[in-house]
């Protein structure tokens, strides 16, 4: 009986921890930039969400964080991280790189668990269930509204979003 308990304690409290998905990083999702994906990643590569990390290199970013009481550079202040990089402080794989701005993962979900299998029709529900998402305006609005780091510009959903989506096109 101990043993059934402890087996299940194991389970119930380690388990999630090992299941965690894991960041990878555009650079993984190399075969969404064929023609026959339409070129995503180089939608993102002219995003302002590939240069979201570059920002917080700049003169601005180093007087918002100062304002803010912020005692380590931009770049590494967490609260300028969750929107300005993915992934920051989370289980990430080697191939990742927070320096690479606002990623794929951001809206998609952390990859490590989907990345092999989501690739086929026929494995969709199989990708959704190990963490795949479709962004959405609530995604967006995460980062893009109300920002208690500094004043956002006014975000206009349906107008952002002509800019960045990257639909497989049909056939």
């Amino acid at each position: 009986m101990k043993k059934t308990i402890l087996v299940l304690v194991v389970v119930v409290f380690c388990l999630p921890a090992f299941a965690q998905n894991k960041f990878v990083g555009t650079g993984t999702c190399a075969c969404h930039n064929l023609p026959k994906q339409g070129k995503q990643v180089d939608v993102w590569k002219k995003s302002k969400h590939a240069e979201a990390f570059t920002t917080l290199k700049s003169d601005k970013a180093a007087e918002i964080v100062k304002a803010k009481g912020i005692k380590v550079a931009a770049t590494e202040a967490k609260e300028c991280l969750e929107c300005h990089s993915t992934g920051a402080g989370e289980a990430v794989e080697k191939s990742f790189k927070v320096e690479m701005g606002v990623q794929c993962e951001a809206c998609h979900g952390a990859a490590s668990g989907y990345k092999a299998i989501h690739n086929k029709p026929e494995n969709k529900e199989k990708a959704i269930a190990a963490g795949l998402l479709k962004g959405d305006e609530k995604t967006c609005k995460q980062c893009h509204g109300a920002n208690k780091m500094h004043d956002a510009k006014a975000f206009n959903f349906k107008k952002s979003w002509e800019e960045i989506k990257h639909p497989t096109p049909k056939g």
